[in-house]
């Protein structure tokens, strides 16, 4: 999936974090300081929205948000999005969250990633008023208990691994892989799933190997899988960049076992023909024939032209507006009351059918109702691969 984002004037994410920090408080000294009760209903959105990943949920967010009050808001109500720049960093984060937390925002979307999210939590789930968040993209396991008013519409790294496993095992027919994993708590989250998932399997994993960074020193571990020669495919449990250095590393010593990744080789396509052939597991591909997929990215290409396809992220942030529009319909503007409103979603009050797909929320706030599909990169396109 290929993003081009439009123009947008925000700050680099590469100042020096204590520039980053007064970037964000003075956004926020702008934030409004309240909203009546006939007044727009305040929802905040909180990402790094200078990444390609994140930016979609600056998207999906507005475009839901014009949908609804084109048609009325809620209960005669518009929505008002209060977006804030957290740089995907973690300090930046609990500042952005402590404003949204002492202002009129009534939720937040976010944060973009699982560290500014974990880092947030406990602002929104302390003190008298707690504030409901709800993260498009935080895959992180720990986010399962980050508190009571923290929610994720995707799946956790935990699921991704455990899809990756049985794809191997059950549709490639595949006995025998290797690991490497970017040693972060993504990276070991991916591997210790698939491990256990693969050896319920009677799969075998010959060897687990962590790195680091974007340009990771894999050749001693691509020399030790081609001597060896007993793997039938490998794990990548790292992100695009290092995905890439890998790959590249792996077809210069001839090393061509099939590879496969989680959510985070979201954009592994782009590496162009040595990409050929993984397989990436994602909660979301635009290619999704569902009505509620269909209608979300047909209005998101023609709203934002330049930007491309969505991605699980920006699917995610849309359908999160609309659940929030129908709890608060239901429920008010009360932040516990959104919060157990949201928590009923397919338990006391159906299940959503969105863009993500069928939506109900377990007693962790998480989504075990939503499927894991796997991608396969074919000539620099990634593809829901076959039978699914």
């Amino acid at each position: 999936m290929v993003f081009r984002p439009e123009p947008l004037v925000v700050l680099s994410s590469r100042r020096p974090r204590r520039a980053r920090l007064g970037a964000v408080l003075a956004g926020l000294l702008v934030m409004s300081a309240c909203t009546s009760g006939d007044g727009p209903i305040q929802i905040g959105v909180a990402a790094n929205f200078t990444d390609p990943l994140s930016l979609p949920i600056r998207y999906g967010a507005q475009l839901a948000a014009e949908e609804i009050n084109a048609a009325g808001g809620i209960n005669g109500r518009s929505i008002e999005l209060v977006e804030r720049e957290d740089y995907a960093d973690t300090d930046s984060a609990i500042v952005v969250a402590t404003d949204f937390y002492n202002s009129p925002v009534v939720a937040v979307i976010g944060h973009g990633f699982s560290g500014p999210t974990l880092a947030a939590a406990p602002v929104y789930n302390g003190g008298a008023n707690p504030l409901l968040e709800i993260a498009p993209a935080a895959s992180a396991p720990a986010v399962s208990s980050a508190g009571p008013y923290t929610f994720r519409v995707c799946p956790s790294d935990l699921a991704h691994g455990a899809a990756l496993a049985r794809w191997s095992r059950e549709r490639l027919g595949l006995t025998r892989g290797a690991i490497l994993y970017t040693n972060s708590e993504y990276g070991r989250g991916i591997r210790s799933a698939f491990e256990a998932e693969f050896a319920s399997l009677q799969g075998a994993v010959i060897g687990s190997y962590p790195y680091l960074g974007d340009t990771p020193d894999v050749g001693p571990y691509i020399d030790l899988l081609s001597r060896d020669s007993r793997a039938q495919f490998m794990v990548i449990a790292g992100y695009d960049l290092d995905a890439r250095t890998i790959l590249a590393e792996a077809r210069a010593k001839g090393l061509t076992i099939p590879a496969m990744g989680g959510d985070g080789l979201e954009q592994i396509a782009m590496a162009g023909e040595v990409a050929n052939g993984t397989y990436v597991s994602s909660s979301y591909f635009p290619q999704t024939d569902t009505p509620a997929n269909r209608r979300f990215v047909a209005a998101y290409r023609q709203r934002f032209p330049a930007a491309g396809d969505p991605n699980g992220s920006g699917a995610a942030a849309y359908d999160i507006v609309y659940l929030l529009r129908e709890t608060i319909a239901r429920v008010g503007t009360d932040r516990t009351a959104i919060r157990n409103g949201f928590a009923g979603i397919g338990t006391t009050t159906p299940a959503f059918e969105g863009a993500m797909g069928t939506i109900a929320f377990d007693e962790n706030g998480d989504v075990p109702s939503l499927k894991i599909y796997v991608g396969e990169v074919r000539d620099g396109v990634m593809e829901l691969a076959g039978g699914q």
